[in-house]
């Protein structure tokens, strides 16, 4: 396969259909625009939203119904340039925001592109994702790394960008006992991030205690394992081991799990901020008297808005926070199958995989 990729134009890693992949060598991308950057992307990491279209073909009312590349936490190298391109050149090392917006809309008008009503996201039905030789973005969507920032720490911009856009969600001040439900690649940034914005109490909970121990190592202050109890109880506790008072100034879910999200609204404090940014079934059972009652902050989180990557990228130039310690696997490009298995089985936090060898 090492030969085959090699000499190929642009080896591509194809979702076919459902629990169904490829390779296939797919044309090398135009640059349509004259601002527009060729890139060849070195490390990509794997996302759930990737296995999940790995596995069921489809999230909520995006359905994979023709083949499409996977990938979108990507890193790499710009390899040619559009006429008016002034941001960055041949050579230089980028971080890549995988989703375009159309720029026109309401919502792209009024700073919030990630709302945008036409979006064009990497690896989102019918889009194709990063996990090519070669990927064309808008240079305004390429961010140069910083002397001293590795590739492979580039590809964790983008759930870093993901992470500082739940935390501005939150509004974490100096101060704040902030609550991260889930230890996994974004609930760990999220708790990251929101250290570095001053949170002098950030508690990590999840039921896997290896995850937990990872948490406190990396970010966290405080550890609490959820129980199958009440979310009432299980609040409860966690004010109590956790030293929380009357309760959090902030919680956020980063797993989308209905007993979470029940267990975080009776943890929070009257007036308390809640954040979702993880994704989970479609409808659940939501305390809504108990979010009356405190008069809570209840907020959704989607992907990064404007100037989150940005602050993603400076936040690990300055080592106010580090992701290397998050990478805990690397295959080549010939191995992405079985890289998407380790993921779906729960192995590592994340796992990066290589771009084509030329």
């Amino acid at each position: 396969m090492t030969t085959q990729t090699a000499t190929q134009k642009n080896p591509s890693f194809v979702l076919q259909a459902k629990d169904k992949v490829s390779y296939e060598d797919r044309p090398v991308p135009d640059l349509k625009s004259p601002y527009d950057v060729l890139i060849q992307p070195k490390w990509t990491g794997i996302c759930g939203s990737d296995v999940h279209y790995w596995l069921h073909g489809r999230i909520g009312h995006f359905v994979v119904e023709s083949p499409m590349v996977l990938g979108h936490e990507s890193a790499g190298i710009v390899a040619a340039v559009g006429d008016k391109v002034t941001s960055v050149q041949v050579g230089d090392r980028v971080a890549m925001e995988p989703g375009v917006p159309c720029r026109r809309c309401v919502r792209c008008k009024e700073g919030k592109y990630n709302l945008c009503f036409d979006m064009a996201f990497a690896a989102t039905p019918p889009i194709d994702g990063t996990l090519a030789r070669y990927y064309t973005l808008p240079e305004d969507f390429c961010y140069k790394l910083p002397e001293g920032m590795s590739l492979e720490e580039g590809a964790l911009i983008e759930p870093t960008a993901v992470a500082v856009h739940i935390t501005r969600q939150a509004a974490v001040k100096p101060g704040d006992s902030v609550v991260v439900f889930g230890a996994g690649p974004v609930g760990l940034l999220c708790c990251a991030v929101a250290k570095a914005y001053g949170a002098v109490k950030v508690v990590t909970v999840d039921i896997n205690e290896e995850r937990l121990q990872f948490a406190l190592k990396y970010a966290a202050t405080h550890s609490f394992t959820s129980q199958r109890v009440s979310a009432e109880e299980n609040a409860a506790n966690m004010k109590k081991e956790c030293d929380l008072g009357h309760g959090a100034d902030i919680i956020i879910d980063a797993t989308g799990a209905e007993p979470c999200i029940q267990t975080a609204i009776h943890a929070l404090r009257n007036g308390g901020t809640y954040v979702q940014g993880g994704m989970g079934k479609p409808d659940i059972t939501f305390p809504i008297m108990a979010m009356c009652t405190s008069e809570l902050n209840v907020k959704g989180s989607f992907r990064y808005g404007s100037g989150d990557y940005q602050t993603a990228v400076d936040l690990v130039a300055t080592e106010r926070i580090s992701v290397k310690e998050l990478i805990t696997g690397k295959v080549k490009f010939e191995d992405a199958e079985s890289a998407f298995k380790d993921v779906k089985e729960g192995k590592g936090i994340k796992c990066l995989i290589a771009g084509p060898e030329e």
